[in-house]
């Protein structure tokens, strides 16, 4: 206990109540406060013995605020000597990735990372605007300092047009007049239109947005959850007691991988953990990897399971067309999958507890309509960076309100492609795994859909993975994730228009869940923040009311973050890198639509590996259920082997790179422009935010949001 540095007055002693207050600098530990005893503030001359309430409870009060005071002082002088090394570090990534030269447009492995053509084009056009803005930023300073201002130009229009240009000076204001004609006549009503055009589609997916919410706040008020029709358990009817578990149907565990040698032990060690019986499961490795040391890795791992009394069986193909959905189809045409009634499919860095089964299986029995039941996916990374916490926001609000919703209210929802069951029959009825698009999982829960089948989401049972840490990862995943959507739209509208379905979730689909969700929302955040905003700073005539830039985005991105509570702090950031993405999404809605080249490029997202001191833990206290006299695997040798691979890892990173985005770089020094701009005109709402997310535009195409390599 730290000695007091106040003298209390009455008596040395160590008792009272204790206020416990932590320091956040690392050199100071727990401090323990003393504060007055009620008997040291009883007024000595009174024959009552009553207490002074009014003088304890200020006294007392008074000193631990200014103890608090004290520590909130240490607490800020403690971040403003860190600000210094901090910025000192971000001058010298900034510098290193100056040095470096990587950008976007490098071959990583002697393969393009984007398709040039496509790069190219959207590229050279933010570009043309960006220095289009930059002349007219410098031309409207000009005019400014002159004493031209907006009405003042609009009042001498007519005079000038007419006016005779003799001197320098005449000519120029001859010429700015010119530009505010062609601002008025030409630009502004075809800008103001497209504004009101995008407010609009703003407001109609907030409102989507909000309705979601609602109906996420209902099924938690009621506590609405879905549960399985028949009875699972066998129950002693003496006794009332659960005799265990009764339903095991044929179940085949479906692990696709790619060269993904990071993660597929954690994968494949989880899986065969399951809790089921041996006859009633087979697991199915599918490796699709065309790197010999990884297929040589898994094999054996396949190997050591099978040994461990596992039924377990690798699969390699030797055409490999179709990515993922080849891969799936080519598993599904095997002789013996006909014995099976369910197929449950875990990506590569997926970890499913070992109760998994036993929680999803049951809602099939007796439900003869269920095609599918997906779980949700949790994150073991999600604090690892700025980067994995923005992506928790996201996918937190995708499972516990868009996938709960649909599910409870419509029984239909996109497949996420892992931690699901599906009803064998239902894929064969909607025509199996088909590789025309790059979101196989999407395309076959559509067509089930419109076949009949029903889907159940379970929010209560989660199954671990892992969120890309690295910018490019991420840019790759998304650009994938939005131009998917877009080539199954194309190829599915005359099938949904066809189908039996009702007239209403032939609306949904259509309009909710495409066009609202996947090609609306990535075209109006990119084209209203990111082109219109800058574009109405230099084209003053049409107008962008302030709600629209700050207080409805704020809003929804208060209603995306209720289910993460804990990233409130994180709320900002969220709101401004949402739109920063809508440049990669934009460009792959594009992309899908209009069937360009980048449409069809399939890259596997990179893993780490990462894992829980929990999940060791469960491990070893599963273990191999079919182990032969060998003992338990020691969790400090476990932890040892994790932080070897970990080094190793580490040591693997040095030799790549942080990029530069030369599209994110250009559209920060546009928004940038634009927000010098609108000093000009006293905009405070539009500056403000214009600054900040050209910042944000900035800092994410210098690649300082996610992983970096030293």
């Amino acid at each position: 206990m730290a000695p007091p540095l106040f003298n209390w007055g009455v008596k040395d002693t160590h008792r009272g109540t204790p206020v416990v207050v932590k320091m956040e600098n690392p050199n100071w530990s727990m401090v323990e406060l003393e504060g007055p005893e009620e008997e040291d503030l009883m007024i000595p001359n009174s024959p009552s013995g009553v207490s002074r309430d009014k003088g304890k409870g200020r006294g007392k009060n008074a000193k631990q605020l200014t103890w608090v005071l004290l520590l909130k002082a240490h607490r800020a002088a403690g971040c403003l000597t860190s600000l210094a090394p901090a910025l000192w570090g971000l001058a010298s990534a900034v510098k290193r990735r100056v040095a470096a030269g990587k950008t976007d447009a490098d071959t990583d492995g002697g393969r393009e990372l984007e398709n040039p053509t496509v790069k190219t084009r959207f590229y050279y056009c933010i570009k043309l605007f960006l220095w289009l803005s930059v002349f007219l930023l410098f031309f409207e300073v000009a005019a400014y300092f002159k004493g031209w201002h907006f009405g003042a130009a609009r009042l001498q229009l007519e005079h000038l047009l007419w006016a005779p240009a003799f001197g320098v000076k005449d000519f120029f204001d001859w010429l700015y007049a010119r530009w505010v004609l062609v601002r008025v006549e030409y630009l502004a009503p075809p800008l103001q239109f497209l504004t009101n055009a995008c407010i609009v589609l703003f407001l109609i997916q907030s409102m989507d947005r909000l309705v979601l919410c609602l109906g996420c706040f209902w099924i938690r008020f009621r506590k609405i959850k879905p549960v399985p029709k028949g009875g699972v358990e066998v129950v002693d009817l003496e006794s009332g007691e659960s005799k265990g578990f009764s339903y095991f149907p044929m179940v085949l565990v479906q692990i696709p991988m790619c060269n993904e040698k990071e993660v597929y032990q954690q994968s494949i060690a989880a899986v065969c953990n399951l809790d089921w019986p041996k006859g009633k499961l087979l697991i199915q490795v599918l490796d699709d990897s065309d790197d010999p040391t990884t297929q040589l890795l898994i094999k054996e791992e396949v190997q050591k399971w099978q040994h461990e009394g596992a039924n377990i069986l690798y699969r390699h193909r030797v055409i490999r067309d179709g990515y993922k959905a080849g891969n799936l189809k080519s598993a599904m045409n095997c002789s013996y999958v006909k014995d099976y009634e369910f197929v449950a499919i875990f990506d590569a860095d997926f970890q499913p507890t070992p109760d998994f089964l036993k929680k999803t299986v049951p809602h099939f029995k007796d439900n003869d309509e269920l095609g599918l039941v997906q779980a949700r996916w949790s994150f073991v990374n999600k604090d690892e960076n700025l980067l994995t916490r923005l992506q928790n926001i996201n996918l937190t609000f995708h499972f516990e309100v868009e996938q709960q919703v649909n599910g409870i209210f419509i029984n239909f929802f996109g497949f996420n492609g892992t931690a699901g069951v599906w009803r064998i029959k239902a894929l064969e009825d909607a025509g199996g795994w088909l590789e025309r698009t790059t979101v196989e999982d999407m395309d076959i829960a559509v067509r089930a859909h419109l076949h009949g089948w029903k889907f159940i989401f379970l929010n209560d049972v989660e199954c671990q993975c892992e969120l890309p840490e690295s910018y490019e990862a991420y840019r790759k995943q998304q650009h994938r994730w939005h131009s998917g959507p877009m080539q199954l739209f194309r190829l599915c509208l005359p099938d949904i228009v066809r189908s039996r379905i009702s007239v209403w979730k032939k609306f949904n689909m259509i309009f909710l869940f495409f066009l609202l969700r996947k090609l609306i929302l990535p075209f109006y955040s990119f084209t209203l923040f990111c082109i219109i905003l800058p574009m109405t700073m230099f084209v003053p005539e049409a107008e962008l009311p302030a709600w629209v830039v700050c207080y409805i985005p704020a809003a929804m991105s208060f209603l995306n973050i209720l289910p993460a509570p804990k990233a409130f702090p994180f709320i900002v950031p969220y709101l401004l890198f949402e739109n920063t993405m809508s440049v990669t999404k934009f460009n792959a809605m594009i992309s899908g639509l209009f069937q360009l080249g980048s449409a069809y490029e399939w890259v596997v997202t990179k893993k780490s590996g990462r894992s829980s001191e929990g999940d060791l833990v469960s491990l070893i206290e599963k273990g191999p259920k079919h182990q032969r006299g060998s003992s338990a695997p020691d969790l400090e040798v476990m932890k040892e082997e994790l932080r070897r691979q970990e080094l190793q890892k580490a040591s693997k990173k040095k030799k790549k790179h942080n990029r530069i985005y030369m599209k994110e770089l250009a559209l920060a020094f546009l928004l940038l422009t634009a927000s010098a701009r609108s000093l000009l005109s006293a905009q405070g709402i539009h500056f403000y935010f214009l600054l900040f997310q050209g910042i944000s535009f900035l800092l994410v195409g210098l690649d300082l949001i996610g992983e970096q390599v030293d």
